[in-house]
C-alpha cells in the first residue's frame, strides 16, 4: 500500500483546495521520506488526522474529536472562511496490489454544514471510476488492507510515543493491537498461593486464643474469598458469553451486510427506481424514434447534399441568366436606336454597339454552361436546401446528440440498479438475517447487564475480602511480626520465581518472535548496544523487560528519557513488522526529547528503513537542518512541505518544496 495524494478542501485551518503530492520518486528514485514541516497548531496534526478521517470516517480515531458526536465533529473541522454552500472536502489517493498489478484508489469524503443524515458523503475511486459498491462496503474493504485495529501501529505521534515511554504498561489503543496481532490471552492468578500459605502458617504459630479468634477471623475470611470466587467465576463466564454473543453480532452484520440485507431493505425502493428508469427509457426511446422520423437521417447523405447545393446553385444562375439574355437583347436594340436619333457620329455608335455585344456573349456563355448536369431545381428549392443544411440538420443533430446521451446515462442507471438489486437477499432470507441480527444484539444486551451487575458483586466481594484481611493482619501483627516477615519473604520470593518462570515460559510459546524484533530494533536504534542485550515482554500487561549480556534486568529508571523513547519507538516498529503488512507510516513530532546521538540514530537507521514509505510530520526543533542534511545525503527525502500559519487570517498555507531551511 502507498499513499499517493492528499487533497483537502475548506478542512480545518486549510481554507480552498489544498493538494499534497505524497509520491515517492524523484529523480527515477525510490525515496520513501516525505517531510512536512510546521510549528505547533499550524496544522499538522489536522493532516494527520485527514488520512485517519479519510480511511475510517466515523470509527476514525481523530485528535480533535475529544467527546463530540460524528456530526458535530464534522461542522467543527469546517474552515472558518469557506464561503456559504460551498463543501469541505478530504481525497485520500494510494494505490495497492490487486490481482497481479498495480491498482490506484481515492477515497472522497465530502460534506458541508447542512450534513445528510449526519454523516459526510463517502465516495471511491477505482482508477478515476466511481465505484458504488465498494463506497457501500468500505468499512469492511478497509479492514483487509489497514484494520483500524492496528492502524495505530502505523499512524502514530510524538505524545502517543511519549506515552508509552512514561507508563509502565502499554496504553489501551496498543494493547488491543498486540491483542489483534499476536491473538495473546492474559492470565494472571499465581499470587493468591501466597495468602493461603501465609494464613496456614499463622495458625501454626499462634496460641490457642488467638489461633481461636485467628479461626474466626479466617472462617469469615475464607467465606467471602469463596464468594468472591464465585462470582469471579459466574463473570468469567458470562464474559466469555459476552465475548461469544458480540461475535454472534458481528457475525450476523457481517452476513446482513454480504448477503446482501442492507440492500433488501431498500429494494422496493430500487424496484420503484428501476421501474420509472424503464419507463424514462421507453419515452427517450420513442422521442429518438420520433426524431428520425423528421429530416435527420439525411445527415447521412450531407456530403451529397452539399454537392447538390453547389449544382443547384450553378442552375439557378444559369436560369436567371436565360431569362435576362431576350430582356437584355431588346433593351439594347431600344438603347442603339434612341442613341441614332442623337446624331452621334458612326465610330462611337460602333463602340457602344461592341460593348454591348460583349456583355451579351458573356452572358449567352453563362445560360449554356454546364446543361448536361443540370438538377432543375428552382430558386425556391435551393432556399429550402440551405436552410436544411444550415440550420434544420445541425439542430437536429445536436437534439439527437443530446437525446443520445441521456439514453446512455438512463441504461447506465437502470444498469447499477438491477445489479444492486440482484444481490440484494429474498425477502424470505432479508427476514432470517434480520431476525438473526436482532436476536444477537438481544443475546448481548442480556449478557452485558449480566456482566455488570457481576462486576458490582466482585467489588463488593473483595471489599469485604479486604477488610477482613485488614482485620487479621492487624490481630496477629504485632504477636507473629517476626514469624511472619521470614514467611512472607519466603514465600514472596517463591512466587516470584514462579511467575518469572511461568512468564519466561508463556514468551517463548506465544511472544517470542515479538521480543526478538523488538530487540533487535531497540538494539539497531540505541548507540549504547551494550546496555540491553534483550528485551522481554510480560505476558499479562504487555510491559517491557530490559536485560543485559549477563541475563541481569536493567531498571528502566536507569534509561534516560530518550532511551525510553527510543524504547517505544521499538516496541511499534517491532509490531508493525511483526504484523507482515507492508503499510505507510506517518509519524507525528517523532523526536520529542532525543539527544543528538539518538536524533542521529533515528535519522540514519530508522525513518530510511521503517517503511516503503515514511509521512514525517515536524516542527523546526526536531528535523532541523542537520537532521535534514543527514537525510538529503541518504537520497531518503522525496518531497518537503512547509506549513506556513497565519494567526489573524487563522489560515494555513501549503508551500511545496520548502522547509524551514
Amino acid at each position: 500500500m502507498l499513499f499517493t495524494e492528499l487533497v483537502l478542501q475548506n478542512f480545518g485551518p486549510y481554507a480552498g483546495k489544498n493538494v499534497i503530492n505524497l509520491h515517492t520518486e524523484k529523480d527515477n528514485e525510490n525515496r520513501p521520506i516525505i517531510l512536512i514541516g510546521g510549528m505547533n497548531g499550524g496544522g499538522k496534526t489536522t493532516l494527520m488526522d485527514a488520512i485517519r478521517l479519510a480511511l475510517y470516517g466515523q470509527r476514525a480515531q481523530c485528535s480533535t474529536r475529544n467527546n463530540f458526536s460524528y456530526s458535530d465533529f464534522l461542522i467543527q473541522a469546517i474552515n472558518h472562511q469557506a464561503p456559504l454552500g460551498e463543501e469541505t472536502r478530504i481525497e485520500l489517493a494510494f494505490e495497492h496490489f490487486i490481482d497481479d498489478q498495480w491498482k490506484e484508489i481515492r477515497i472522497v469524503r465530502r460534506w458541508d454544514k447542512q450534513l445528510k443524515e449526519g454523516k459526510d458523503i463517502l465516495g471511491i475511486l477505482e482508477e478515476d471510476w466511481p465505484d458504488k459498491a465498494l463506497a457501500e462496503t468500505w468499512d469492511e474493504y478497509i479492514e483487509t488492507l489497514l484494520p483500524l485495529g492496528i492502524s495505530n501501529l502505523f499512524l502514530f505521534d510524538g505524545e502517543q510515543v511519549k506515552e508509552l515511554a512514561e507508563q509502565e504498561t502499554p496504553p489501551t489503543s496498543v494493547i488491543e493491537a498486540i491483542q489483534s496481532l499476536l491473538g495473546l490471552e492474559l492470565v494472571e492468578r499465581l499470587a493468591v498461593d501466597l495468602e493461603v500459605l501465609v494464613n496456614r502458617k499463622r495458625k501454626k504459630l499462634a496460641n490457642q486464643s488467638q489461633l481461636k479468634t485467628i479461626e474466626e477471623i479466617e472462617d469469615k475470611l475464607n467465606h467471602y474469598k469463596q464468594k468472591l470466587a464465585d462470582v469471579q467465576q459466574d463473570k468469567l463466564s458470562l464474559e466469555n458469553q459476552l465475548r461469544r454473543a458480540n461475535n454472534k453480532v458481528k457475525e450476523a452484520s457481517e452476513r446482513f451486510r454480504i448477503e446482501g440485507g442492507n440492500i433488501a431493505a431498500e429494494s422496493s425502493t430500487l424496484r420503484k427506481t428501476i421501474d420509472e428508469l424503464k419507463e424514462k427509457l421507453q419515452q427517450q426511446r420513442n422521442e429518438m424514434v420520433n426524431l428520425a422520423a423528421t429530416s435527420l437521417p439525411l445527415a447521412l447523405i450531407t456530403p451529397l447534399l452539399t454537392e447538390a447545393k453547389k449544382q443547384g446553385e450553378v442552375d439557378v444562375k444559369q436560369q436567371q441568366a436565360i431569362m435576362a439574355k431576350t430582356v437584355l437583347q431588346q433593351r439594347d436594340q431600344k438603347l442603339l436606336d434612341y442613341l441614332e436619333t442623337l446624331e452621334l457620329n458612326q465610330e462611337k455608335l460602333l463602340k457602344i454597339q461592341t460593348f454591348l455585344d460583349q456583355e451579351y456573349e458573356t452572358i449567352n456563355q453563362t445560360s449554356q454552361s454546364n446543361l448536361d448536369h443540370s438538377l432543375g431545381i428552382t430558386e425556391d428549392e435551393l432556399t429550402q436546401l440551405n436552410a436544411l443544411l444550415d440550420y434544420k440538420l445541425p439542430s437536429q443533430l445536436e437534439t439527437a446528440k443530446k437525446q443520445l446521451e441521456t439514453l446512455q446515462k438512463l441504461e447506465i442507471d437502470l444498469d447499477n440498479n438491477e445489479r444492486k438489486l440482484q444481490v440484494a437477499a429474498s425477502p424470505e432470507d432479508y427476514q432470517k438475517l434480520s431476525d438473526a441480527l436482532t436476536n444477537a444484539q438481544k443475546e448481548v444486551a442480556k449478557y452485558q447487564s449480566q456482566y455488570n451487575l457481576a462486576e458490582k458483586r466482585i467489588r463488593e466481594a473483595e471489599k469485604a475480602v479486604q477488610m477482613t484481611i485488614k482485620d487479621l493482619k492487624s490481630y496477629t501483627n504485632e504477636a507473629l511480626e517476626k514469624q511472619n516477615n521470614e514467611h512472607i519473604i519466603k514465600s514472596a520470593a517463591k512466587v516470584q520465581n514462579t511467575l518469572q518462570l511461568f512468564k519466561e515460559r508463556l514468551t517463548l510459546k506465544k511472544l517470542n518472535k515479538l521480543e526478538g524484533e523488538v530487540t533487535e530494533c531497540f538494539r539497531y536504534l540505541l548507540h549504547k548496544s551494550e546496555l540491553v542485550h534483550r528485551v522481554a515482554i510480560d505476558t499479562h500487561n504487555f510491559s517491557l523487560s530490559l536485560y543485559d549480556p549477563q541475563g541481569e534486568m536493567v531498571p528502566k529508571h536507569r534509561l534516560s528519557a530518550g532511551e525510553k523513547q527510543l524504547l517505544s519507538i521499538a516496541f511499534l516498529w517491532g509490531l508493525a513488522r511483526v504484523s507482515g503488512r507492508n503499510l505507510p507510516i506517518a509519524i507525528d513530532t517523532p523526536l520529542g526529547r532525543l539527544d543528538s546521538s539518538h536524533r542521529n540514530n533515528l535519522v540514519e537507521r530508522y525513518f530510511p528503513t521503517a517503511s516503503h514509505q515514511v509521512i514525517l510530520f515536524s516542527t523546526d526543533t526536531e528535523i532541523r537542518q542537520q537532521e535534514l542534511q543527514q537525510l538529503q545525503e541518504q537520497a531518503a527525502i522525496a518531497h518537503t512541505y512547509l506549513l506556513e500559519y497565519n494567526p489573524y487570517e487563522r489560515k494555513t498555507t501549503i508551500r511545496c518544496d520548502r522547509y524551514f531551511w
